[in-house]
């Protein structure tokens, strides 16, 4: 039996150089596909190979699959040079055949191309230049038993194209095999996301390679560690069965690579919290705190079984798990407000005033938190009946920590607006809710969490909403800053928050002032 494209890939060392056999005409075409899964804005494709190589067979199928039509017309660019696609990225597809010097590429506007799509070229010799720049480099070649492909580049860009062979194999081991795949967008994270198609059903394909370690940054631990964030797919494996055990509507597995980090989900449905003019739907939301409330009430064991040898210990949202995170104001936040890092001064009056509100918190009721409970994370299911209506995702980094952390997430959800009496009205369903199940529970104890906690993930917010810009490059975060300001604003009302409130206040960054306290 020959061996799989990602069996090639895995013989070879970690280079920027793979190559890869293409029995036939289709395996050209399903490999396009394979490509269309990976590749971003800014990257250059070049397709190299004499006549009938199947340089053109590849780019088809390419562009055919980030459009989602397989039908699309896809004619050659030999005569126009340039053929341009409104996909997702949009796709500039280029033709230099005909191209009399290297100097005449200059006027195609190539550059322009890549700020803000894909360019793939044919016949990329033609331009050395822009060949010597390629991001994938694919050289094409008949040989007797097909076609060979030969792959250079970055090394991050080939790498890309290996992970997405490795996972079609994947999929391929599945019966019935996902077919139809399609790109998702809109997370934040490394974690990748495909629909699919499997068995007539929907399906979510997750790609979430392991997390590499970050640098070290406190007693020789990355952010990642001492946060608790999820580093492989094991914790979402985890917490996906407690839920389901518990009653909740969380997907179901219907594949999985532990080790490579490759899952195929249940797909719960499309429907969100929001309207179809993107407001916040009441009926939604409160369905939501309800399940929540539903959730707190649980007595949850924190080891999770999954196979014989492999479990899951969902860790504690503890004082430096906590701290590490509001340090993000610290660290982003204030540097992009003062223009300059924050003191030590400064630094050391921030954590003496958490480290009181951390000890605090200790007293508070603790349950699993699944710590992004908001619109993005919540297929709305409204032909469904109870907790079966409240699809939840997006849980892998969940903790056990006060519960009151996940009401806060929903009902200060950072991504729409929400009102103080829509926040409210959320807030006295879920304490009634609560109150129903338990005649003891404490709700002034709760609301006190509750403040803390809206306030400890508003601060948090803050500072990676400045890193995605400004470590990340995704400056669309930003717009969300005025909302999670006047969210934290909120939250400093309540009396057991005072001594934040002042400290914040004497830096100006609750939207009141924007002197440099230094300054003063």
């Amino acid at each position: 039996m020959s061996a799989s494209p990602a069996e090639k890939f895995a013989g070879e060392a970690a280079t920027s150089v793979r190559h890869i056999h293409l029995a036939d005409e289709a395996a050209t075409r399903r490999f396009g596909e394979d490509l269309a899964m990976i590749v971003r804005a800014g990257d250059a494709v070049a397709l190299r190979g004499g006549l009938g190589a199947g340089k053109s067979t590849l780019a088809r199928a390419l562009i055919r699959a980030l459009a989602g039509d397989p039908d699309l017309e896809v004619p050659s660019p030999t005569y126009t040079l340039v053929q341009s696609y409104d996909t997702a990225p949009p796709v500039s597809h280029l033709d230099l055949y005909r191209l009399g010097d290297e100097s005449e590429a200059d006027e195609l506007g190539i550059e322009e191309m890549l700020e803000t799509g894909l360019v793939i070229v044919e016949w990329p010799e033609r331009a050395p230049t822009l060949l010597g720049r390629a991001t994938l480099d694919i050289a094409i070649e008949l040989d007797g038993a097909g076609r060979r492909a030969t792959l250079s580049g970055t090394a991050e860009a080939v790498e890309r194209a290996a992970r997405s062979l490795q996972l079609r194999d994947f999929l391929e081991g599945i019966a019935p095999s996902p077919s139809d795949r399609r790109r998702l967008f809109g997370d934040a994270s490394s974690r990748r996301y495909e629909t699919a198609s499997m068995g007539g059903q929907p399906v979510i394909v997750m790609d979430s390679p392991k997390r590499p370690n970050g640098p070290p940054i406190r007693n020789s631990l990355p952010y990642s560690r001492i946060a608790h964030l999820a580093e492989d797919v094991l914790p979402f494996v985890a917490v996906d069965k407690l839920l389901r055990d518990h009653g909740f509507a969380a997907p179901a597995i219907l594949g999985r690579d532990l080790d490579a980090g490759f899952l195929v989900i249940e797909h719960l449905g499309t429907e969100t919290m929001l309207s179809d003019d993107g407001l916040p739907v009441f009926e939604r939301y409160e369905a939501t705190a309800l399940a929540l409330a539903h959730l707190h009430a649980q007595a949850i064991d924190p080891v999770v079984a999954l196979a014989p040898g492999r479990s899951h210990t969902v860790p504690p949202f503890d004082h430096t798990a906590m701290g590490i995170e509001v340090e993000m104001l610290l660290d982003w936040y204030l540097p992009d407000v003062f223009g300059r890092p924050a003191s030590i001064g400064e630094r050391q009056v921030f954590l003496a005033v958490w480290g009181d509100l951390f000890a605090r918190l200790d007293e508070a009721e603790r349950s699993l938190l699944l710590r992004d409970v908001h619109s993005p994370n919540v297929i709305w299911r409204g032909d469904r009946e109870g907790l079966d209506r409240v699809g939840l995702i997006d849980f892998q980094d969940a903790m056990i920590g006060p519960s009151a952390y996940d009401l806060a997430s929903l009902a200060q959800d950072a991504r729409v607006d929400i009102a103080p009496d829509f926040e409210n009205r959320l807030l006295s369903s879920y304490l009634a809710a609560r109150h129903a199940a338990d005649a003891t529970f404490d709700e002034a104890a709760f609301r006190q969490a509750y403040a803390m906690m809206a306030a400890q993930r508003a601060t948090k917010i803050l500072g990676i909403f400045v890193r995605l810009e400004k470590r990340d490059g995704k400056p669309f975060y930003r717009r969300h800053i005025p909302r999670v300001s006047a969210y934290l604003r909120r939250s400093l009302e309540h009396p057991a928050l005072a001594a934040l409130r002042d400290l914040y206040s004497s830096w100006g960054i609750l939207g009141l002032e924007t002197t440099d306290p230094s300054a003063r």
